[in-house]
C-alpha cells in the first residue's frame, strides 16, 4: 500500500507540475541562459584557431618593429 501511495504522491505533484504555470517563467529564462551559454563556448571554441594564429602575428609584427637604434647622446665635436 506505501508504493502506491507514494506513486499517487508522484503523479500528484507532476499533473501540479505540468497544470500550474508559476515557475514556467523561471525555466524559460533557465533554458535560454543554458542556450546562450552552450553558443557562446561554441563560437569561442571555434575561434580559438583563428584569435591564436591572428595574436602570432601581430606579436611577430610587434617584435621585428622593436629594434631601434638610438642616436649618439654626446653629439660630435668640431
Amino acid at each position: 500500500m506505501q508504493g502506491f501511495y507514494s506513486f499517487m504522491v508522484r503523479l500528484s505533484t507532476l499533473r501540479r507540475l505540468v497544470v500550474e504555470q508559476d515557475g514556467q517563467d523561471l525555466i524559460e529564462y533557465a533554458l535560454l541562459s543554458a542556450f546562450i551559454g552552450l553558443a557562446g563556448v561554441a563560437v569561442f571554441s571555434g575561434m580559438g584557431g583563428t584569435m591564436k594564429t591572428a595574436y602570432d602575428a601581430w606579436i611577430a609584427n610587434a617584435n621585428s618593429d622593436a629594434v631601434v637604434t638610438m642616436p649618439d647622446p654626446i653629439p660630435p665635436g668640431p
